[in-house]
């Protein structure tokens, strides 16, 4: 997990200083950035499969949060009543 959020860090991070030092002015790159995202929202196929990837991250980290709260609750009642 800590791979995936290093990577959309590093992504956002290349994005802004490609930004920064783009050749253009700031108002065409932001028509062309609007005019790009315009495709990819309206590709079906694409923003279905983003959709279920995103549901499936989604449900995942649902998943590890429960199973952690559970572990840590029961640690924390272990050591409450000094068992631990």
């Amino acid at each position: 997990m800590k791979f995936f959020w290093g990577l959309l860090f590093g992504l956002g991070l290349g994005v802004l200083i490609g930004l920064l030092i783009a050749p253009q002015s700031g108002e065409a790159t932001r028509a062309q950035l609007g005019e790009q995202g315009g495709v990819l929202l309206g590709s079906g196929a694409l923003s279905d499969e983003i959709r279920s990837r995103a549901n499936e991250a989604l449900a995942q980290g649902r998943e590890v949060y429960s199973r952690t709260k559970g572990e840590l609750s029961e640690r924390l009642t272990k050591a409450r009543s000094g068992e631990l």
